[in-house]
């Protein structure tokens, strides 16, 4: 078995305790004190830090398990399909991994203070407050969504770069390739959202809403622009190296020379694997996610992914392993 292998199969193992783990002690922490709990829990708070909703006992003792298993079962599907289109030897999804950490202390924490704050009450109006124990709980799955993030990324080990497609260019001929691809419903989002902002900067100056007009606009325009940037993406290949340009302007762009890539291939990567569209961060590096499908990956001297979803992938990392091999002899 490869450490790569080994890694992966480890933190599968050790997602299918926590999941495990946090489902049992969900549902543990209010039977273990049913006897000293009121048949209905406060399970809300206002404010001023007083209870202002309920729900039946056992109501309050599954809802919170339910949402938990609706999740795990997100991330195992995603899990799935992630080994299956890389041959079963890819670790969980960077985002199941933070997601399930964050999830699951934010859920204990938040069952822990229900029962807590109910306990040995008559009535769940004169439950306690939960102020401090919801703070303790964020910051403790802050910590803990870190934490999964930083196991992903060891669990995944960047082996030798992989052989990739090559093709001859005679010496002293120069040459260039381009891909460009969009997503439409990102540039729907980001339409959408401009014009409420717009709608909102207008209403603001017109003397129809008040500073929380302006909040949104700054918010909303925001939203657009970072949307619109992550909507549409171009790939270009010179002798030079790879330069991947985004959004309708052509900027922001990234670039690296031929001599910081070590190699380029093509693989089949989905939204689900990669966590979801646009620019996204996680175990299998970066990757620029705007149609799943095939993707140009290089990997750098630093032994680093990037990956673009981009058409014709196969010509684009052929001509970036052709100018690789030309530079190193």
């Amino acid at each position: 078995m490869t450490e790569r292998t080994a890694r992966g199969n480890a933190t599968t193992w050790g997602a299918a305790v926590w999941v495990l783990g946090v489902l049992v002690l969900l549902v543990l922490f209010p039977l273990t004190a049913r006897d000293r709990l009121p048949d209905r829990l406060a399970t809300h708070w206002g404010a001023g830090g007083e209870p202002d909703d309920s729900m039946p006992f056992w109501a309050a003792t599954f809802f919170p398990a339910l949402v938990w298993l609706l999740l795990a079962a997100v991330a195992v599907v995603s899990l799935w399909r992630a080994r299956r289109s890389a041959g079963g030897t890819v670790a969980a999804p960077g985002w199941a991994g933070i997601t399930l950490g964050f999830t699951g202390v934010t859920l204990l924490g938040a069952q822990a203070s229900v029962v807590r704050a109910n306990l040995d009450r008559a009535d769940w109006r004169d439950a306690g407050p939960v102020t401090g124990w919801a703070v303790a709980t964020l910051a403790g799955a802050v910590a803990v969504g870190v934490a999964a993030q930083v196991i992903g990324r060891r669990a995944r080990v960047a082996g030798p770069p992989s052989s990739g497609p090559s093709m001859e260019i005679p010496e002293g001929q120069r040459f260039v390739w381009l891909s460009r691809t969009s997503n439409r419903w990102l540039h729907v989002t980001g339409a959408v959202s401009g014009i409420v902002a717009v709608g909102a900067t207008v209403a603001a100056v017109g003397g129809l809403a008040g500073a929380d007009a302006w909040s949104l606009a700054g918010a909303l325009g925001l939203v657009t622009v970072v949307v619109l940037a992550c909507a549409s993406v171009q790939a270009r290949v010179t002798e030079k190296g790879l330069e991947v340009a985004f959004g309708p302007l052509g900027r922001p762009t990234r670039r690296w020379p031929a001599d910081a890539i070590a190699s380029a291939r093509v693989e089949n990567r989905t939204a689900m694997q990669v966590g979801g569209w646009g620019y996204r961060l996680n175990g299998l590096g970066t990757t620029v996610m705007l149609r799943g499908g095939e993707c140009l990956v290089i990997r750098t001297v630093k032994g680093k992914d990037f990956a673009v979803s981009v058409d014709d992938a196969e010509r684009g990392a052929a001509l970036l392993n052709s100018l690789i091999g030309r530079r190193a002899k």
